[in-house]
């Protein structure tokens, strides 16, 4: 039997409230999706973690991944025995953070929902590349998510080093916190848990071995996570989050864990891009045309401004290609939605058919 709660220490507000009066799902058990295991899912109630199934309705309707549970959801269910639920319906979510799905044209894949803030973890003396952390913070300034960037493994590079590697993020991310931590030296603890709060959401995102799990068994106290050793031939981690999961610490805050993510495809819709490349942004409006690609149009402030060192090269070639990675994913959107648009009119026909029956 899990430790029982209330809702508003799983994140429960106001909002989440007035949508459950106003859609009349006061009948039904309310509870958040902390688990993912293959379209199974645990969601933690104010007294039990529950495993559910989501109803063969909601299966049916669905017209994409996106409208399945994910780890972070609010859910209403009916719970029909002590071994079972019945998920049946996602709340609205505040805040999704989510990628391009791998090997699916136009298809997204959801990491968490209703995050609050996001640590992108970096292992210091393998992993780092601005222009990965810049693809982090894409998707994270896409959901409206504030990011805060954690250097791990610092025990493993000197003072001088670790020095250089954080002037030159800064040099070209210069408004998100960086925060160097050892989870063998607890190094830089402090400064997260000065940041974590009671009922907020963080997510942890990250290639694999990078010391997420390692994280929050540290943070919780206690060995909730599998952690792993770095392969000897390769010096890459091994992937052992096989899943999503939801932790709560004993300070209140909720924790999202993720496997290791390989491939940070962008799938931005809210000017995540934008707010990343935000110099980029500002030297655009003043560029000669308002359609302008920044790529060699006379009258570009932008390659005016790269051309005179105002605009970091790296950093622009960086834009260049995740621009260029949204339009592609754009355009593939657009065919997934005329065929989710068809799925649609028949789902509409099936459900007029069967209520005549009725």
């Amino acid at each position: 039997m899990a430790k029982s709660m209330t809702l508003i220490d799983l994140g429960f507000n106001e909002t989440i409230e007035q949508f459950i009066l106003d859609n009349e799902l006061s009948g039904f058990e309310l509870g958040r999706v902390i688990a993912e295991h293959k379209e199974r899912y645990i969601v933690k109630t104010e007294t039990a973690d529950i495993e559910s199934e989501i109803t063969g309705n909601l299966r049916f309707t669905a017209i994409s991944r996106e409208d399945f549970p994910a780890v972070g959801d609010w859910v209403v269910m009916i719970n029909y025995n002590d071994d079972l639920a019945i998920i049946h319906k996602v709340l609205p979510r505040s805040s999704v953070i989510k990628r391009k799905a791998v090997g699916n044209l136009g298809d997204i894949q959801i990491i968490a929902a209703n995050i609050d803030y996001a640590f992108i973890v970096q292992a210091i003396d393998r992993d780092h590349s601005i222009n990965r952390l810049e693809r982090y913070l894409t998707i994270c300034n896409s959901a409206k998510v504030e990011p805060f960037i954690l250097l791990s493994k610092i025990d493993l590079i000197d003072e001088a080093n670790l020095s250089a590697i954080i002037e030159s993020i800064k040099a070209r991310i210069s408004n998100v916190p960086v925060i160097a931590i050892s989870n063998e030296t607890k190094i830089g603890y402090n400064d997260i848990l000065n940041i974590l709060e009671k009922s907020k959401t963080y997510c942890l995102l990250g290639s694999s071995g990078v010391g997420k799990s390692t994280l929050i068994n540290n943070l919780s106290g206690i060995n909730i996570m599998q952690t792993g050793s770095l392969s000897q031939s390769t010096n890459k981690g091994k992937h052992i989050t096989s899943h999503r999961e939801l932790i709560i610490l004993d300070n209140g805050a909720c924790l999202i864990d993720n496997p290791g993510i390989r491939e940070v495809g962008i799938a931005d819709s809210n000017n995540g891009l934008e707010m990343t490349f935000d110099i980029i942004t500002e030297f655009a409006e003043s560029c000669k045309y308002s359609d302008c690609t920044h790529t060699s149009e006379k009258g570009c402030a932008v390659l005016e401004a790269v051309s005179n060192g105002m605009i970091d090269r790296a950093t622009y070639g960086n834009y260049l290609k995740m621009e260029k990675e949204k339009e592609y994913f754009e355009s593939s959107l657009i065919e997934r939605r005329k065929k989710d648009k068809e799925r649609a009119k028949v789902v509409k026909h099936y459900n007029k058919r069967y209520r005549k029956k009725k």
